[in-house]
């Protein structure tokens, strides 16, 4: 039973919508329990303490969400009609399992055709039924979008997944057994990653009715758990998912690993007093299954985090079975606490599981036990007694220790089905060595839209204030490898946290600084990228000394070359390019080739692949070899040799026949990339892989700007050396790898993030691949949500009268005199001349005039 690391967690409860706020709500004791909202329903209208009352509820109280009506459509390519029919159930699971993914650092489009399994836990399904009353509302995306099952098959179908994607339903216990269910396919290798959790929204006063029918809920709005004056539980809502691998494939992937699943089980209590009483027995049972599949004694489990919904029966039989499960072979010495969730949020019903579970993980992580509430007074059937068990209702220490921190989670459905899961702290990670890249770093953001990579960047700005001791380079590895890039791009190129800060800051004001770029990637074409290598005029100061002290690839190219030319150097290849004097000299031909390859090596080792490669001198050597005319060796005889001849003043002809020599002793390949020649005639592929056209090279070196204006306009040029100066004007984008008077790193990160922004495919993870990183739970994607609900008779004229109101709104602030304020405004943040503003008053006046004609013509088509 290899055990399950939780390596992502996503989390809505109520007033918490991340598990950074839900970790504040638990460990300062918070309740988040309200009255029903205005939104929900008229609670005056349903609310009646006679429990006996048809059609009535005995209490006021919930745990709700905030604004369940929005979802962002654009983000997932749902169209609003089909978002109009979705159960908001199945909208809030989206957004919360993109963020459990972003959490874990996994980039959700990378899991396509994967064997990723989803697992979801929801039984309530109000959506539906207001959806369903009335046969008229009812259309094409009613059925996938009240469907149950659709819930996970729509993120599959999304993420193009192709593990199980199930949804369950056994009550309260629905999400805790989605966890069982997925470590089961985990460790059957049926998947090799899944998302577990469960959903609850309580959209309608129909359950909230009966279940007051049957007195389970509490009137005072307060999941008394385990205490005497307990009168029932507060309903809930939210949504909870965990990102769950094999142990060993998390720490061969190097992920950050939250908290271990040791063992779990699921049982059924059959025929018990009734359908929907407890059953101690069978929870005993079914704790006792989870411990001996986890192969951990019950002794050891130092925190149980109940069931416990706040019934004076059902309490009391959960702690009599957790007694005689736990207590067994546990001495004195050996405390545990036992407490639960709904205390803090209400009863979350599906999901009530996996919140409690996320609450463990949390206190685990931050070895601390949250205050149990609402406990003045133990239930009298409870007794602690002869027990080491204990109730936390203060805020308790949970130190590591010699032996590692295990807790337990139960769900009970009430229907009988039982689900118990041991969680078990995280192995401490190996301290990560020092960091020996250069001071730079670069982090690449990406949204949607305009506004939520400026809402993007507020949320990392946000987050390093609350961090600011956090390593930037950790920062950067886990922005640019865990996340999805879309169109609307940032970069910044930083050598400190307060820097990095500093120029989030200016792009959320919209201030343009050095090492800030940003821009729009235009379609799905990706741009062409060529390599251009110079043939002269690189100095020695020029070459990259602090590349090779700190890159491995270039280092590894560098000393390849040195190899293959050590027998034909007077010196080595490194005394040159690394001389002990500090004087520039311009570089010998052998030395230039070896700085430009191991360059070009470096940008391809990150994916940046050249769609054409060209030259000009020795720089069209490196192009060919790169393009795969010749081989390294090969290359490095040709240049050694054009070098040793151009410095002997040879007459021409015998140049070249000595030349020739060496040329015939290559072998020549065809280009595998687009290669174009430098030379003035126009040459075949064919022919620059012949001796000949080298020979004819060696005559006519060829011209800078030869083959550029081919390919100017449809491509990025990236110089693989100093930027290139003699181009057409027609080239847009043109890039270098290093830049006289900047450092080479920051040079070569500038040029990477203009790339970037222009839509190239980046490996980021080999960008990253050869220093120490840790990997972070940065701040996930902003949602840029819009109110979607079925269309009714009654809400239709209620979005009309708004309609209406709003369009008089906007006419009577433009008409009523407020055009000196807008002037203002205008004139203080615009750059607009003063021809131009006397022009404001009346374009006002016509902007007034149309909002009432176009909003009036809105109002009319809605009425029809």
């Amino acid at each position: 039973m290899e055990p399950i690391a939780i390596i992502g967690i996503g989390c809505r409860f109520p007033k918490a919508n991340n598990p950074e706020s839900f970790w504040k709500l638990l460990r300062n004791g918070s309740d988040a329990i309200a009255q029903v909202p205005k939104e929900r329903w008229d609670i005056d209208a349903f609310y009646d303490p006679n429990p006996n009352t048809p059609g009535k509820m005995s209490t006021r109280w919930g745990g709700f969400l905030e604004q369940v009506d929005l979802f962002d459509a654009d983000f997932f390519g749902i169209s609003p009609d089909e978002v109009e029919h979705t159960d908001p159930q199945q909208r809030l699971f989206l957004e919360v399992a993109w963020e459990a993914l972003e959490n874990a650092g996994i980039v959700p489009t990378s899991l396509a055709s994967s064997q990723t399994g989803v697992f979801i836990g929801l039984c309530t399904i109000d959506y539906h039924r207001l959806l369903y009353k009335n046969f008229s509302c009812i259309g094409l995306h009613s059925g996938t979008g009240t469907t149950p099952c659709i819930t996970a098959n729509r993120l599959s179908y999304l993420l193009d997944l192709r593990g199980p994607s199930m949804a369950i339903d056994t009550a309260c216990s629905s999400s805790l057994v989605t966890v069982h269910l997925a470590c089961q396919s985990l460790r059957n290798r049926e998947s090799d990653l899944c998302l577990a959790g469960g959903v609850n929204l309580i959209l309608s006063p129909d359950s909230t009715i009966s279940s007051s029918q049957t007195r389970l809920l509490s009137s005072a709005g307060q999941c008394k758990s385990f205490d005497a004056s307990a009168d029932g539980y507060v309903r809930g809502e939210g949504c909870g998912i965990v990102v769950l691998k094999r142990l060993s494939d998390a720490v061969r992937d190097k992920d950050n690993i939250l908290a271990l699943i040791r063992g779990s089980a699921v049982n059924q209590d059959g025929l018990s007093n009734s359908l929907t009483a407890p059953n101690g027995l069978a929870q005993q049972a079914v704790i006792r299954q989870a411990l001996e599949n986890g192969k951990v004694q019950p002794a050891e489990i130092s925190y149980i985090d109940a069931h416990a919904v706040g019934t004076s029966i059902g309490d009391a039989i959960e702690f009599k079975a957790l007694k005689a499960a736990l207590m067994e072979g546990r001495e004195p010495d050996r405390p545990c606490w036992i407490g639960s969730v709904k205390t803090n949020i209400g009863h979350l019903e599906a999901a009530a599981g996996i919140s409690a579970l996320i609450k463990v993980v949390l206190s685990l992580q931050h070895e601390e036990i949250p205050p149990h509430l609402h406990l003045k007074q133990l239930n009298p059937y409870i007794s602690l007694e002869n027990t080491s068990f204990s109730i936390p209702t203060e805020l308790q220490k949970w130190y590591r220790g010699k032996q590692s921190r295990l807790a337990g989670v139960s769900a009970f459905g009430f229907g009988g089905t039982n689900a118990h899961v041991i969680l078990e702290e995280a192995p401490i990670s190996a301290p990560v060595p020092v960091d020996v890249q250069c001071r730079g770093h670069l982090v690449a953001l990406s949204a949607k839209s305009d506004l939520a990579l400026r809402e993007l960047a507020q949320r990392y700005q946000d987050f390093l204030a609350s961090n600011p001791d956090v390593s930037l380079a950790d920062v950067c590895f886990s922005a640019n490898t865990g996340r999805t890039h879309f169109e609307h791009r940032l970069c910044i190129v930083a050598e400190s946290v307060v820097q990095l800060r500093q120029q989030l800051n200016a792009f959320i004001a919209q201030k343009e600084t050095a090492g800030l770029l940003k821009g729009k990637v235009k379609g799905r074409k990706r741009p062409k990228i060529a390599f251009f290598f110079l043939g002269e005029g690189i100095e020695s100061r020029s070459t990259g000394w602090e590349l090779y002290k700190t890159q491995p690839t270039f280092r590894r190219a560098i000393d390849r070359c040195a190899q293959i030319l050590q027998p034909d150097l007077e010196k080595s290849l490194l005394e040159i390019l690394y001389p002990a004097s500090k004087e520039s000299s311009v570089l010998d031909q052998a030395a230039l080739f070896a700085i430009e390859y191991a360059l070009a090596e470096l940008w391809q080792s990150w994916g940046i692949k050249p769609k054409v490669v060209m030259g000009y001198g020795v720089g069209e050597y490196v192009a060919a070899c790169v393009a795969g005319v010749f081989a390294l060796e090969d290359a490095l005889k040709l240049v050694t040799q054009r070098s040793r001849l151009m410095q002997a003043s040879l007459e021409p002809e015998k140049m070249v026949e000595a030349f020739a020599e060496i040329a015939k002793e290559v072998n020549y390949s065809q280009p595998q990339i687009s290669l174009i020649s430098s030379l003035p005639r126009e040459l075949t592929t064919k022919e620059i892989a012949t001796a000949e056209y080298w020979c004819c090279h060696l005559q006519q070196p060829g011209k800078l700007t030869a083959g550029i204006e081919t390919l100017a306009g449809d491509h990025v040029f990236l110089a693989i050396a100093s930027k290139l100066t003699s181009i057409p004007e027609e080239v847009g984008v043109c890039l270098s790898s290093l830049h006289q008077g900047q450092e080479d790193w920051l040079e070569i990160l500038h040029s990477l993030g203009e790339l970037f922004i222009h839509g190239a495919v980046i490996d980021w993870s080999s960008f990253h691949r050869d220093y120490p990183r840790s990997r972070l739970q940065l701040p996930t994607y902003p949602f840029q949500r819009q109110r979607y609900w079925f269309k009714t008779t009654e809400n239709v004229h209620q979005e009309i009268t708004t309609l209406e109101h709003n369009s008089q709104a906007d006419a009577n602030f433009l008409h009523s005199g407020e055009t000196q304020q807008i002037a203002q405004l205008l004139r203080e943040t615009g750059n607009f001349s003063e021809a131009q503003m006397k022009l404001v008053p009346e374009l006002l006046e016509v902007l007034a005039q149309q909002i009432q004609l176009i909003n009036g013509t809105s109002v009319e088509k809605s009425r029809e």
